[in-house]
């Protein structure tokens, strides 16, 4: 059974490329017969609002986007995101990282320079050879230190990596496979956090977990978290978790070329309600929109 999810951060509300995307998994799920999941991702309790959150399943609701069983709530789930962190910690794998932004930058400006990955600059591995005692004394002695991978070890471990990425169209047309299978290059990220200093984990291990906990078989997102699905594929296979497929939809942009964002209140499903607008419309507004790139499913 096919099993697609939503799976928004409650940090505004819903707008015109949310609904897009929710609609190309919904459709996704409900033409296959299968399920469709919502999850809030409320890992960043700074920015994410309760508020938010119970609008946007009102909003969801509201457009017919239904869904299958409980809403998961990434803020309940704190011990599977630990516990996950404990098995990688057992097989050696993480260390401990004191380093702030500033003095990772300064290290990188009198390095001249660092390698660049999706993310930005490549951390340089400052605190990977700290002697253990050392870490714990400074734990002990009150610092908080986040959680990095060791991404050498970790992708010595988990061997040569592939993900399934689908596309084409994917309404009333069939679907197709345009490029079955992508090789993983996760060491271009460097030794990513796993989790914060004020969080238990980090998006790339929660998201992992989450899918994984959920049996989600077809994870659909922005292209923009393509080069994301390699460290996925590896903690996957480091954590021995299946592997769903990927289909990284075309990001929409507004009038003004730029993309959607919980700001812009004129494409805000909120206030689309307020000035009248159906269901119906704005589910057609979203449809109708024009993707950014050419790798966007017609919906």
């Amino acid at each position: 059974m096919r099993v697609t999810r939503f799976a928004p951060s409650p940090t505004g509300h819903l707008h015109l490329g949310s609904v897009y995307s929710a609609l190309f998994a919904w459709r996704l799920a409900r033409g296959a017969g299968g399920r469709f999941l919502v999850r809030l991702e409320d890992i960043d309790q700074t920015r994410c609002k309760p508020e938010y959150a119970r609008r946007m399943l009102d909003d969801l609701a509201w457009l017919g986007l239904d869904w299958d069983g409980e809403v998961r709530v990434q803020s309940r789930h704190i011990d599977d995101y630990r516990a996950a962190l404990a098995r990688l910690d057992g097989m050696g794998l993480l260390y401990p990282c004191f380093c702030t932004r500033a003095q990772i930058a300064a290290e990188i400006a009198a390095a001249g320079g660092a390698p660049h990955g999706p993310d930005g600059p490549v951390y340089p591995g400052t605190c990977r050879g700290m002697p253990r005692g050392e870490a714990r004394a400074r734990i002990a002695g009150g610092q908080h230190p986040a959680w990095r991978l060791d991404m050498a070890k970790a992708a010595e471990r988990a061997g040569p990596l592939m993900f399934r990425e689908w596309g084409g169209a994917s309404e009333g047309e069939g679907v197709e496979r345009v490029a079955p299978s992508v090789a993983c290059r996760p060491g271009r990220f460097g030794d990513v956090v796993l989790a914060r200093k004020d969080s238990p984990t980090s998006y790339h291990l929660a998201v992992t977990v989450d899918d994984a906990l959920q049996g989600v078989t077809l994870v659909t997102r922005g292209e923009d978290l393509l080069p994301a699905t390699d460290i996925h594929r590896l903690l996957q296979a480091l954590l021995g978790l299946p592997e769903p497929d990927y289909w990284h939809h075309s990001l929409l942009l507004g009038p003004d070329g730029k993309r959607f964002a919980k700001r812009d209140k004129s494409v805000s499903v909120p206030d689309l309600r307020a000035a009248g607008h159906t269901a119906a419309a704005v589910l057609a507004m979203a449809a109708a929109l024009v993707p950014s790139g050419k790798g966007a499913g017609k919906i």
